[in-house]
């Protein structure tokens, strides 16, 4: 596979190739990881889980593919520790964020930081917990960020069950599915990381238009409340 990754562990086919036996249990471990221990932006992430499902494709030597069960078993495990991963990560944020960022005023660990995540939370919590998923960096530090922000723990799992399912069963599920098409098979093993590049983008563009929009929405209410509080009393 030509994959973006020049360093050998982040290629999902070293990385599975390499585990030998242990080769399911790294994947979880590397997907829960992601979210659970805020190393996600130094692993595979999403090529890892569509080139599973590909290698869950039975052959002559392996009926049930390179991990030996089927791939509702690997979908299923998969989805689980992103899930765990998820949990993981709010409870990290929601214990000891707080604290880090109200012991300093300035930069990135302020109050105000705080409450400005738990307003973006309060607003967008579900959306971005789910499209959190399907973007490098941002599925890190996005449970961490519901956990600084408090957002509730019910409605936070809630969301964090559905992207765990919709990213770690349905990608892996995606990648099986198209093993069924040898071309298609063939072109994604390829150039996997420049299809979900371009995914990425995508899902990205989006995220900031929401961001901006949300800014511009803020001056204008803050402008509104300033002009209301010059105004000269009768």
């Amino acid at each position: 596979m030509h994959s973006l990754a020049l360093i050998p562990w982040l290629d999902p086919e070293y990385v599975i190739g390499t585990a030998g036996p242990w080769a399911l249990l790294v994947v979880c471990f590397i997907v829960f990881a992601e979210t659970g221990l805020l190393v996600g932006f130094l692993l595979p992430g999403d090529t890892l889980l569509v080139i599973s499902g590909l290698l869950s494709q039975s052959t002559a030597t392996a009926p049930h593919g390179v991990f030996g069960i089927s791939v509702w078993w690997v979908a299923l495990l998969i989805a689980v520790s992103a899930f765990v991963g998820g949990e993981v990560g709010y409870l990290i944020g929601h214990k000891g964020g707080p604290a880090v960022f109200e012991r300093k005023e300035s930069g990135l660990f302020s109050r105000k930081n705080v409450e400005r995540t738990n307003a973006f939370f309060e607003r967008y919590g579900g959306l971005t917990v789910v499209l959190a998923r399907f973007v490098p960096m941002v599925r890190t530090f996005a449970p961490v960020a519901a956990g600084v922000g408090h957002m509730p723990w019910r409605r936070y799992s809630l969301y964090n069950l559905v992207g765990a399912v919709l990213w770690g069963f349905g990608l892996t599920m995606f990648g099986y599915a198209i093993g069924f098409i040898p071309p298609v098979a063939w072109f994604v093993q390829e150039y996997i990381d420049y299809i979900l590049l371009a995914a990425v983008s995508g899902t990205a563009l989006i995220t900031v238009w929401h961001y901006f929009a949300e800014r511009r929405k803020v001056r204008r209410e803050l402008a509104a409340e300033a002009a209301g509080t010059t105004e000269p009393t009768a």
